[in-house]
């Protein structure tokens, strides 16, 4: 004896295993952490990361490039020349080390880091959208073999 199917729960079900697809490929589609930052190969982190909001105005500017890389910050069209890590510690005995005023690099990780203060080029970062870009080649190399990479973030 068959029996009679209920429309109702019928189409409820449908439409239950229809939205557990959409959730299902959505998940298995969706691109975020890392590779939502779409990040050259070159360039490990950037902090603030691509896109960021709400980031405070005195926020640093961070880029950790692979091992034998170097290289430069652009802030808003702002150069910010580039000194060594080694040149801050470079003092006499008993001395304490210097005061960045501009983008570090750190040799040893390959890092740039450029920290908004009085002083600086730039001494805090306005309300709004930023651009930061930031050139960077393998140090055997130099300059001359530069590719570079921009991204976007806004402060609060």
């Amino acid at each position: 004896m068959a029996r009679k199917v209920d429309k109702r729960l019928a189409i409820c079900s449908l439409l239950i295993a229809v939205g557990m697809v959409v959730v299902v490929v959505g998940v298995l589609r969706g691109i975020t952490g890392k590779a939502a930052e779409n990040l050259p190969q070159r360039i490990e982190e950037v902090q603030p990361s691509v896109g960021a909001t709400n980031v405070p105005n005195q926020s640093r500017i961070f880029v950790d490039l692979i091992a034998g890389y170097t290289g430069e910050l652009i802030v808003d069209g702002t150069y910010l020349t580039t000194i060594s890590e080694d040149e801050l510690r470079d003092v006499a005995p008993g001395e304490q080390a210097g005061e960045a005023f501009t983008t570090v690099f750190a040799e040893g990780n390959a890092t740039l880091t450029f920290q908004p203060k009085d002083g600086a080029p730039i001494e805090s970062l306005d309300q709004g959208v930023h651009t930061v870009t930031v050139r960077y080649w393998p140090i055997v190399e130099g300059p001359d073999a530069a590719r570079s990479f921009s991204w976007q973030f806004t402060v609060v």
